[in-house]
């Protein structure tokens, strides 16, 4: 495979805002949709990264526009919205983004390591569905395994920063005597599960009811942390009664609209969610504060800059690593030919040319000599993959074998 045929299109906060990126984000369901279209396509490696920072199409392709309408196909935006938003990422660019968005060089906070969870998650669905073979394969794996270097040998994701926590930071900035506030939990998926531990543990308080479409889960967070929970069909009354609102589900639509904000009582709402999960209008009613995932991250703290120090030292260790999967690609490409060259060179000894050549010699065997092939197969490929010349370098492993058949 060519490294030209690798493509990766992709929206994320940098040009987009949350409402956006919500408009492209992608669930299990139209994901599982992609691929099927995919397979129609003849596309044989894809896989689709969906956060609340981005969402991103990476596929083996000739065509990059195939890719976008497959996205968009699924997407509650439209193709000609992403191509105007979107960035498009060929060969070593699009290797060199992945690299960087797996280490969280390229994350709305710097560093985020939660963006490898997400990553190996998109990637074991396309996995499991047939759309990961050798060459995202060994890509994905050495990306994960450059992430964890730049995380055991660096600071880049030192201290407890991500956008989670930067709504803990709000709310302790924001907040007086939250102790005395009663704080509505909607979602204990991953984000809402750790936004409910970062409460008690960082603003020292337990007055928080969790709800979950899925009951059970709530119960079963609740249990851990001796919490109190109510059922999803109660969610209205809930919204009455709390002071702080945290939401953190992933529904296609709003679960909570400007409607349900009775007029008067002072409430404070933050939005996890991707899609927004909070109607953004709501912000407009004067007794409302809300924030979403794009205003917690513009939140800033010491713990931030201490990170921009350690980019370098991250990049560095990003440029090793991506030598090491481009070295690997340039070889798997000779693949083939060193095959065939060691095939042929594994049959001169039959050829009529060669043998009168060993008999010449006296102290030559008349037996092609096994690891005097593997000995010239050798310096070809090494050859090969510094001076990338094929041909010569098959005519050169054919000279080295028939000189030392005859020295």
């Amino acid at each position: 495979m060519n490294l030209n045929s690798f493509y990766i299109a992709g929206i994320n906060y940098k040009k987009t805002d949350a409402s956006v990126r919500g408009s492209f984000a992608v669930n299990n369901n139209q994901y599982h949709s992609i691929l099927n279209k995919a397979a129609l396509r003849n596309i044989p490696e894809l896989f689709i990264l969906s956060t609340c920072n981005r969402t991103e199409i990476y596929g083996v392709t000739e065509n990059p526009e195939e890719l976008i309408q497959l996205l968009c196909s699924e997407t509650a935006g439209d193709a000609h919205t992403f191509k105007e938003l979107a960035y498009i990422k060929q060969g070593a660019a699009a290797v060199n983004h992945l690299f960087e968005v797996a280490a969280g060089l390229d994350s709305q906070i710097l560093g985020d390591y939660e963006i490898i969870g997400q990553i190996k998650q998109a990637a074991k669905f396309s996995k499991e569905h047939g759309f990961v073979n050798t060459f995202f394969e060994r890509l994905l794996n050495t990306v994960l395994q450059s992430a964890k270097a730049i995380r055991n040998q660096t600071e880049l994701s030192s201290g407890t920063v991500s956008v989670s926590f930067a709504a803990i930071h709000f709310l302790r900035d924001t907040v007086t005597n939250i102790s005395a506030k009663n704080i509505l939990l909607v979602g204990t998926g991953k984000i809402g599960r750790n936004t409910c531990k970062n409460i008690i543990d960082y603003l020292g308080t337990s007055n928080i009811t969790l709800i979950n479409r899925t009951e059970d889960k709530a119960t079963y967070l609740a249990d851990e942390l001796h919490l109190k929970t109510a059922s999803y069909h109660s969610l209205d009354d809930e919204i009455q009664n709390a002071d702080i609102i945290i939401v953190a589900t992933n529904a296609e639509t709003p679960i909570i609209e400007k409607a349900h904000l009775p007029q008067g009582k002072a409430k404070i709402l933050i939005d996890l969610s991707i899609p927004n999960n909070i109607e953004p209008s709501a912000k407009d009613l004067p007794h409302i504060t809300l924030i979403d995932v794009d205003g917690l991250s513009r939140i800033n703290d010491a713990t931030l800059q201490k990170r921009l120090a350690e980019v370098p030292k991250a990049k560095d260790i990003l440029a090793i690593h991506i030598a090491e999967f481009v070295n690997w690609h340039t070889m798997r490409r000779n693949v083939p030919v060193i095959k065939a060259v060691k095939q042929r060179l594994s049959s001169m000894h039959e050829c009529g040319l060669y043998t009168g050549m060993q008999s010449c010699n006296t102290a030559s065997s008349n037996t092609a000599d096994v690891d005097t092939i593997q000995k010239v197969i050798t310096t070809m490929a090494v050859k090969m993959r510094n001076d990338h010349k094929p041909g010569c370098n098959y005519i050169e492993a054919i000279n080295d074998f028939i000189t030392s058949g005859i020295n």
